[in-house]
C-alpha cells in the first residue's frame, strides 16, 4: 500500500493530490450544510451563515495549498511527505462533514430562539 501511494504521488504532486482533495471536500461541506439547514427549516440568516462558512473554507483551504507548496519544496523524504499527507486528508474530511453538522445545533438554537 504505502509504495502504491508513494508511486502515485511521484507522478502527480502532493500539492496537486491536496488540491483535488480540497475540492471535493468543498462539494461535500456545502451539500451538507445546504441539507442541514434546509431539513432545520433554515432561515435567510443561516442561509448568510453559510456563506460566510464557505468563505471561510476557502480562506483556510489556500492556506493548505500553500502549506503543501512549501512542502513539497522542502527537503523531506517521501515518507515524510506520505505520512503528512494522510494526517492532513483526514482531518480535511472530518472538519468537512463534522463542520456542516455543526449547523444542526445551529438551527435548533435559531429555532428555539426566534421560532
Amino acid at each position: 500500500m504505502a509504495t502504491a501511494v508513494g508511486n502515485r504521488a511521484q507522478g502527480k504532486g502532493f500539492a496537486k493530490r491536496i488540491s483535488s482533495h480540497l475540492a471535493a471536500a468543498l462539494v461535500v461541506f456545502c451539500l451538507a450544510q445546504i441539507f442541514v439547514v434546509a431539513k432545520m427549516g433554515g432561515s435567510l440568516v443561516l442561509h448568510l451563515g453559510i456563506i460566510v462558512a464557505i468563505g471561510g473554507y476557502g480562506v483556510a483551504a489556500r492556506g493548505l495549498e500553500r502549506r503543501w507548496q512549501m512542502l513539497e519544496q522542502g527537503g523531506l523524504s517521501q515518507h515524510g511527505l506520505t505520512l503528512r499527507f494522510r494526517r492532513d486528508i483526514l482531518q480535511l474530511w472530518g472538519a468537512s462533514i463534522l463542520g456542516a453538522l455543526l449547523w444542526i445545533p445551529v438551527a435548533i438554537i435559531f429555532r428555539f430562539l426566534f421560532g
